[in-house]
């Protein structure tokens, strides 16, 4: 078998991985692992029988290979700049988040549960509907609300915040 097919496994798993080296490998792992399950070989087939040892070896390879993978300068750099895993940008999340919760909280029943559910916990409108056991388009119709009122809710913080720094700036220009 490894004369009559050594090529074609190799190329299987040469085109699977794009790594000759590994395809190397991963042509001897396959018949090794079909010399050791050659008693559950029906005998028809050989040709695909190790074609498809070699592809789902190929598969497991990637597999792990992408789980070991070792950031390059350029990925940790984009990390980097999206603020994934630094401190100030966990510290941001944490705040909105709590926000989010408190104002949740603000509405008024049944806005209120199925806000925190939908978008603090984010739980999928199927799964408010089993929990609460209710009509799928209740609690869609209900979200739809909530956001509608989340978004009011919002907007007025914002014009809160903006007339409050709009007097404490003014004020800092009085006093200079």
């Amino acid at each position: 078998m490894i004369d009559q097919y050594q090529n074609l496994v190799l190329s299987v798993c040469y085109k699977m991985t794009q790594d000759y080296f590994a395809a190397q490998d991963l042509t001897q792992e396959t018949f090794l692992s079909a010399y050791e399950h050659l008693d559950e070989f029906d005998g028809t087939n050989e040709k695909g029988w190790l074609c498809r040892i070699a592809s789902n070896k190929s598969i497991d390879y990637l597999r792990k290979a992408s789980s070991r993978q070792i950031p390059t300068e350029d990925e940790q750099m984009e990390q980097y700049q999206s603020g994934i895993g630094r401190p100030e940008h966990d510290t941001m999340e944490a705040a909105v988040s709590e926000e989010l919760l408190v104002n949740c909280k603000k509405l008024k029943p049944p806005y209120d549960e199925i806000a925190e559910l939908y978008f603090y916990h984010e739980k999928t409108a199927e799964e408010i509907a089993q929990k609460q056991q209710k009509n799928i388009k209740t609690i869609q119709t209900q979200i739809y609300r909530a956001r509608d009122m989340l978004r009011k809710l919002y907007g007025s913080q914002h014009h809160t915040y903006r007339n409050r720094f709009q007097k404490v700036g003014k004020e800092m220009r009085e006093d200079a």
